[in-house]
C-alpha cells in the first residue's frame, strides 16, 4: 500500500510463501456491511451516475518489476441474480504472473480498444466468453496500480442472466461467483502483513468457500474490492 517505486521480489515468487499461512492481523467487523437496499441494481446504477464524495483505501503496490508500465482494465461483474452475485476466475498455474490466483477477468489493453470499458469487455469475452450484449456497463472505480505495473481500471457491469461460459484453457482454470453481499461486509475483509527484503507488505484477503474449496481472494482482487466497499458505503 505504499508508492515506493524500487523493484522487489514478486511475493508470490518468495521461497515458501503461501498467503493463507500468513497470520491474519484483524478484521474489519467494526464497520458497517453495506446495506441490502444498496446492492439492488438501481441503487448501484444510482451510485455510479451520482457518485458521493470518497477516497479510495487502497490505489498503489509496491513494486514488484522492473519494465514499463502498462495501461489494463478488468471487469467487476456483478450477476443479478436474486442475490446479487460477483463472477470471478481462478488463474491457471502456468501463467508468468498471479499464476492459480484468483482474479477478474481483465487484462492489457490493445491498441484497438476505444475505451478501458472496451477493454474490460473484450477481455471478459476471450477469457470466460462473456458476450458484451449481457453486460451493462455502470462506470469505473479508480485507478489501481499493481505491483507488476499494470495501471488497472475497474469497469463495474451489471450482468444479466441466461450467459455460457466458455473459459480459456490458457489462461482460466475455473470461473466461479461469489455474493456481492459477503464482499460488501467488512467483517469478512481480513488484514494481513508480511516482512520480506526488509520491507513490510500489506495486504487484504476474503476467502470464500465455494462448497468444499476456499477460493482465496486476496491481493489486487482483494484491494480493488475493497475501494468497491468504500464507494458503496460512502
Amino acid at each position: 500500500m505504499s508508492t515506493d517505486t524500487s523493484a522487489l521480489t514478486l511475493l508470490s515468487r518468495l521461497p515458501n510463501f503461501d498467503p493463507r499461512a500468513v497470520p491474519v492481523l484483524r478484521t474489519d467487523a467494526d464497520l458497517p456491511a453495506v446495506g441490502a437496499d444498496r446492492l439492488r441494481p438501481e441503487a448501484l446504477a444510482k451510485r455510479f451516475a451520482l457518485p458521493p464524495s470518497w477516497q479510495p483505501e487502497v490505489t498503489m503496490e509496491r513494486r514488484f518489476a522492473n519494465r514499463q508500465p502498462a495501461q489494463a482494465s478488468v471487469l467487476v461483474p456483478i450477476v443479478l441474480r436474486d442475490e446479487p452475485t460477483v463472477l470471478l476466475t481462478q488463474r491457471t498455474e502456468h501463467l508468468s504472473t498471479h499464476s492459480g490466483q484468483v482474479a477478474f477477468p481483465g487484462g492489457r489493453m490493445d491498441d484497438t480498444d476505444t475505451s478501458p470499458a472496451a477493454t474490460a469487455l473484450r477481455e471478459a469475452q476471450e477469457e470466460v466468453g462473456l458476450a458484451p450484449e449481457h453486460v451493462h456497463v455502470l462506470g469505473s472505480l479508480p485507478i489501481y496500480t499493481t505491483g507488476t505495473a499494470y495501471i488497472v481500471t475497474p469497469v463495474v457491469g451489471l450482468v444479466s442472466p441466461g450467459f455460457n461460459l466458455q473459459l480459456n484453457p490458457d489462461e482460466v482454470a475455473s470461473a466461479f461467483e461469489v455474493p456481492l453481499a459477503f464482499l460488501m461486509n467488512p467483517a469478512n475483509h481480513r488484514r494481513h502483513a508480511y516482512e520480506a527484503e526488509g520491507v513490510r507488505r500489506e495486504w487484504f484477503s476474503m476467502p470464500w468457500m465455494d462448497g468444499e474449496q476456499e477460493r482465496f481472494i486476496w491481493g489486487a482482487t482483494a484491494g480493488m474490492l475493497r475501494n468497491f466497499y468504500r464507494f458503496l458505503a460512502a
